[in-house]
């Protein structure tokens, strides 16, 4: 039996890679076309800028590359020259943020019953608020678990909009990244929960899967989340502009070496088998 889900973001409820390789790869090649800048001078560039920041979603990038500012000048100068990109950037993310099938109403259903839903993601929390807010999920969420947001320019304003009403924002420890059991189980003890009460699902086994192995917590692979990896071509993109730095690279290399002979129990779909595999229960303790 069990009373609390902690579930993976990203590739586990919605297609972020999808989502981030459209509206990105949008951008970047109307950058190109509007700037005249090659695409293969402007990928090394924004690649510093994403390892300054530590995230491949820094809202202010534009802003930051080195050959924009000798062309344009000024966050203003750029984001007026670059309107384009920018409204090509929103546009495919709004085509492509939805719940893969199934989620919100297992979601839901979890909720009807009493459980308690954790969200456990290695995105930063604006734009892991913006996804929740936009997908409906404030307040279905009970908890967020994520990183702390970037810095912005001096200057600018915190976006307010998609503050979370209902779901509650905690953060993870600063540089702390999965498959570490430890936050994990800090997550559970937060709540007042025990390993046994709890399962978690995620799109990696080497790291969600292993991790939650590691914490004693039933872990769920959601299959359907990992097919972006077929894709090679697509994915060369992100490795391009990555924010992962040389040494977490190799870091992700070496956790892929000790745990590939780890494999989930329990493998699934569609997010809806979920409620096949385990029976799901009121949460008592207090939070």
């Amino acid at each position: 039996m069990k009373s609390v889900l902690i579930t993976d973001l990203d590739n586990t409820l919605f297609d972020w890679f999808t989502i981030w390789h459209a509206s990105f790869s949008a951008m970047l090649n109307e950058v190109s076309r509007v700037s005249n800048v090659p695409v293969s001078e402007l990928k090394p560039q924004i690649k510093q800028i994403h390892q300054k920041h530590g995230t491949a979603e820094y809202a202010f990038v534009l802003e930051e590359i080195p050959s924009l500012i000798k062309k344009y000048g000024g966050r203003e100068q750029i984001n007026k020259a670059l309107d384009s990109a920018i409204h090509a950037y929103r546009s495919e993310r709004k085509k492509h943020l939805f719940l893969y099938p199934t989620v919100l109403d297992t979601l839901l259903e979890l909720k009807r019953l009493g459980v308690l839903i954790i969200g456990y993601t290695e995105s930063k929390e604006y734009y892991s608020n913006y996804r929740v807010s936009k997908l409906n999920l404030d307040g279905v969420i009970d908890i967020l678990f994520s990183p702390e947001d970037h810095s912005i320019p001096a200057g600018v304003q915190p976006q307010t909009s998609y503050n979370l009403n209902k779901t509650v924002n905690r953060h993870t420890p600063y540089g702390e990244v999965k498959p570490n059991p430890k936050i994990l189980r800090e997550i559970i003890s937060s709540v007042n929960a025990m390993p046994e009460d709890c399962v978690y699902i995620g799109d990696s086994e080497m790291k969600d899967i292993a991790m939650a192995l590691d914490a004693g917590v039933d872990a769920v692979f959601a299959k359907y989340g990992n097919k972006h990896f077929l894709s090679g071509t697509d994915y060369n993109l992100l490795r391009e502009v990555t924010h992962w730095t040389d040494a977490e690279v190799e870091n992700e290399r070496k956790i892929k070496e000790e745990k590939k002979d780890v494999h989930a129990e329990f493998v699934i779909e569609e997010f809806s088998e979920l409620l096949n595999l385990f029976v799901f229960t009121e949460f008592t303790r207090n939070v």
